[in-house]
């Protein structure tokens, strides 16, 4: 239990570090961009007066350690800063864009756990056969499409040519959920890559666990072999395939820009794209932040998940 509590306490010492670390590498980054949000915001032709009035409105005159200091202080009080071009709080921005990225990721998710898992273990259950050969030849070549080349086929193929799906979510808003139709598509290119890499490591795990000498010993000991697979060789096998699922639910909260531009969804990503394109720092600075922190604490919340599996291989890490 001793050896438990020190190695959680240094994840989340390491989570804090990391975290911190995001922070400053986010607001360096920012501060190293090209270009002037005054001069942007200032309008076409501006003069030098107009520039430095500007300037001054957005504190963007002071030093940057000051400015640096205020982010940070804003920060752990919940303020993320306030937008350059509308003035509203850059908690708002992000309010209104994580709803529909979030709705992606949770559905994507409940179809992609047990779709992957189930794919891995039926491949693994028939190694070197045809549903195994057919399942792995099936997962390689799907992840091998991009996402933006699959998206484009999907809507020409159901959208466009037969008329099933609506082709994007404009005219629907944030308010997805009541049009489960126009969530679909995105959710199937969402789906795609993932289910193949997951699919294929929960494969590799199940045969590695199920070819070990602890295997064979349960099997002479007696022990019914449904019990084995799924009490035993399972969990050794979703320990590698938890650090994968954490990786692709990062990918899907931190919006996934090519799939909510193809299909005009209005989330982190349309949020992202319109800061840059404004350059509305203080927005991309907040989501930056929000993407940074919430990569630490999936990771984390991965490496808890596979010590519970894999109780050995958090202890060599």
């Amino acid at each position: 239990m001793n050896a438990l509590r020190s190695w959680i306490a240094r994840r989340l010492l390491l989570g804090v570090l990391q975290t911190a670390a995001v922070v400053l590498l986010v607001f360096g980054l920012t501060e190293a961009l090209p270009g002037d949000a005054a001069v942007a915001f200032a309008g076409d032709q501006p003069d030098p007066q107009r520039i430095a009035a500007v300037r001054e409105a957005m504190g963007l005159d002071r030093p940057a350690h000051e400015r640096l200091a205020d982010w940070v202080v804003g920060l752990l009080h919940g303020n993320f800063g306030t937008s350059l071009t509308s003035g509203r709080p850059v908690a708002g921005f992000l309010a209104d864009g994580f709803r529909p990225t979030l709705l992606l990721a949770t559905l994507t998710v409940l179809i992609l756990v047990p779709v992957s898992v189930g794919l891995g273990v039926l491949a693994a259950r028939h190694e070197g056969r045809l549903t195994d050969r057919l399942i792995s030849s099936a997962t390689l070549g799907v992840y091998a499409v991009p996402e933006f080349a699959l998206g484009v086929l999907l809507v020409s193929v159901f959208a466009l040519r037969l008329g099933w799906l609506p082709p994007t979510a404009v005219g629907h808003g944030t308010d997805l959920l009541s049009h489960p139709a126009a969530l679909v598509l995105p959710v199937l290119v969402l789906l795609a890559r993932p289910v193949c890499s997951l699919a294929r490591l929960v494969r590799a795990g199940m045969i590695d666990a199920l070819a070990a000498p602890w295997t064979a010993h349960a099997g002479r000991c007696g022990i019914p072999g449904a019990r084995i697979r799924y009490g035993h060789a399972l969990p050794n096998a979703l320990a590698p395939a938890t650090q994968q699922l954490a990786r692709t639910v990062d990918w899907l909260l931190c919006g996934v820009i090519v799939v909510e531009a193809l299909y005009v969804i209005p989330g982190l990503g349309t949020v992202l794209m319109n800061a840059v394109a404004d350059r509305d720092i203080p927005v991309v600075q907040g989501l930056a932040v929000v993407f940074g922190v919430a990569t630490v604490l999936l990771n984390l919340g991965a490496d808890l998940v596979t010590h519970r599996f894999a109780p050995r291989s958090g202890a060599a890490a």
